[in-house]
């Protein structure tokens, strides 16, 4: 997709709306061709010339009115505008992070937190703000074509050096393209450096005062302000420039045409009301002129962005930026409600999260519960390393109690992420109920499936909006996964119990607790299929027997899968797997992996000197 394509797209996304807008503004650009002519008229009747009978004060009074005019549809103007501008923002953001989110989890974003955000903010604005500047270059060039017409009956001469700047600020723009978009190009970079490293240094705090770095730290960042502080100079001084040269152009020409307009009147054949009516337009002229030579810059700069929002989808088309959805602006109905809730609660599962519930039923799974999950020569390689896992077989039936263990690095969690569909999709089949699941980025998610990666993300929130994650609390639920994640004691704990903000990444939690938060906010929702990834490596022995046997008492059916090397999840398993170099090592039991497999002896007894 090209910019022209990429400024279609977005204009005929509302078109009806961008052709109301246009409309609006095009009447306002000609509401000067009325005054205009007035203003000849109030001063030829100075000079007893005019044509018009109105007399000096009827013409003022003409004058008021269309002053008056013009402000209230100025009024109407801005409002179709903002209508139209703004939902075009917000369809960009929303196709961009709609993307986003159904990216598989390790390959969501291909740059830091901090720099995505400076293209959702500055990438956006600037196709947003070209956009809105065709309609007023349309509009001023309907006022050029008008005004240009009765000018150019009074006198063609005249008429022609009103235009010819123009012709210099078109030449100008279109010399400073390349130095432009690379200007614009690079302070955007800089920019996102600068976002970037606030984001990293706010989300490592505490890493940096143990390492003793702040001074590092802050003289990395000193540089990356630096480089933005010379690259936003760059790309301003280039703008002003241009805009010195659309100012400097206009001006010329006006001081050609006074030139001219003296030697006219002193002839005889320039009226002064001649003069005053090209004085007047004189002024929307070089509006027109100016902004004309802004839709240009604009225009290019565009293209910057466009290139940089592409460069977030990861290789998919330009065209998913523009494409045509709702933005649910208007809510018509309780379930456009929430379905609208439900998209963010749906989709939590891109960022590696425990998994809100989305409010609804999915087709087909209460009349289809996990009866049996297949795994069929699962496999995956990281494109950078080449490591990842290979040939995976393995069989979860409802109810059972299935651990994965191995070394650091046999591939537990690739294993998982994979099934999950947080990685892209390599070969092999996931079955359900003996039917393959051919998207299990969408397929594994509440109510089908309920997951907790290796380290919980918790918000700066409250404890309960932790858990609940927009999903509603329904009679005694939470009480109830609190229970079974050992939690209720904690909570009690709390100053404000589960009110409490437990801060960025819950810093104000312990790491068992932030480990059986994430378990509460995965046993709130009732899932076929629960997915634990090294849940418990925080937990003292005692409280992971009794979160396991909790869950047990809670759900006697409760199926699940668990990444893990401590002994009182390998005692519980009914089957385990143990994983070496990304292939399945042995199966069986503890006491037949105890007599086949010496990894699973080493990390047996390992466990077992550990505790």
């Amino acid at each position: 997709m090209n910019t022209y394509q990429y400024l279609w797209g977005l204009i005929m996304y509302r078109p009806i709306r961008y052709l109301v807008n246009a409309i609006a503004w095009t009447v306002i650009y000609l509401a000067p061709i009325a005054p205009g002519l007035i203003t000849k008229e109030f001063f030829d009747s100075l000079t007893g010339t005019s044509a018009l009978g109105y007399g000096v004060w009827g013409l003022i009074a003409l004058l008021m009115a269309a002053a008056l005019g013009r402000i209230m549809l100025i009024v109407i103007g801005f409002i179709t505008d903002v209508n139209f501008r703004f939902r075009m923002g917000m369809l960009l953001r929303r196709n961009l992070l709609e993307h986003v989110l159904k990216q598989p989890g390790a390959q969501a974003i291909p740059v830091s937190p901090g720099e995505a955000i400076s293209h959702f903010r500055d990438d956006v604005d600037q196709s947003e703000e070209a956009a809105s500047w065709s309609v007023d270059v349309f509009g001023m060039t309907c006022f050029a074509l008008v005004s240009g017409y009765i000018l150019i009956r009074i006198d063609a001469q005249m008429t022609l050096l009103v235009f010819m700047p123009i012709v210099l600020v078109i030449t100008a723009a279109q010399l400073a393209t390349v130095r432009l978009q690379k200007y614009r190009a690079a302070s955007r970079e800089a920019t996102s450096k600068v976002t970037g490293e606030i984001s990293e240094m706010f989300g490592n705090v505490q890493a940096i005062q143990v390492a003793g770095a702040e001074k590092r730290v802050i003289a990395r960042f000193s540089s990356f302000g630096d480089n933005r502080r010379k690259a936003m100079l760059k790309d301003r001084l280039m703008g002003e420039l241009l805009d010195s040269v659309f100012s400097n152009s206009v001006n010329l020409g006006t001081g050609l045409i006074l030139l001219l307009a003296g030697t006219k009147m002193r002839a005889g054949t320039f009226t002064v009301g001649d003069f005053a009516l090209f004085v007047y337009y004189l002024t929307f002229v070089t509006q027109f002129i100016t902004n004309v030579g802004k839709f240009i810059t604009y225009f290019k700069q565009m293209s910057v962005s466009l290139e940089r929002l592409t460069f977030l989808l990861q290789g998919a088309s330009a065209k998913v930026l523009t494409m045509v959805n709702s933005l649910h602006l208007k809510v018509e109905s309780k379930v456009a409600e929430a379905s609208v809730t439900a998209i963010p609660l749906a989709q939590e599962k891109r960022g590696n999260e425990s998994l809100g519930a989305d409010g609804f039923e999915h087709e087909g799974v209460s009349g289809n519960p996990l009866q049996r999950l297949d795994v069929i020569g699962l496999s995956y390689a990281y494109s950078d390393t080449g490591r990842g896992i290979s040939d995976i077989h393995f069989s979860l039936k409802r109810g059972s109690f299935t651990v994965i263990t191995g070394t650091i690095g046999s591939g537990k969690t690739t294993l998982v992420r994979s099934l999950l569909g947080l990685l892209p999709k390599g070969e092999g089949t996931i079955a359900w109920n003996g039917v393959p699941v051919e998207d299990p980025g969408t397929f594994f998610t509440p109510p089908r499936s309920a997951y907790t990666a290796q380290v919980p993300r918790l918000y700066s929130d409250t404890l309960r909006n932790n858990i609940l994650l927009g999903q509603a609390e329904q009679d005694d639920s939470l009480q109830l996964a609190l229970h079974a994640a050992v939690m209720e004691f904690d909570v009690t704990q709390l100053p404000g119990g589960l009110d409490t903000v437990i801060g960025p990444r819950g810093v104000k939690l312990s790491g068992g607790q932030a480990q059986r938060t994430a378990a509460a906010r995965m046993l709130v929702r009732d899932a076929e299929l629960y997915v634990f990834d090294d849940l418990s490596s925080a937990l003292d022995v005692e409280t992971e027997q009794k979160l396991w046997e909790r869950m047990f008492e809670r759900r006697s059916d409760a199926t699940c899968l668990v990444v893990s090397h401590r002994k009182t999840a390998l005692t519980r398993a009914d089957h385990i797997i143990v994983m070496k170099e990304g292939r399945i090592e042995a199966e069986g039991n503890t006491e037949e992996l105890l007599r086949q497999s010496a990894t699973f002896r080493e990390l047996w007894y390992g466990d077992e000197r550990h505790t």
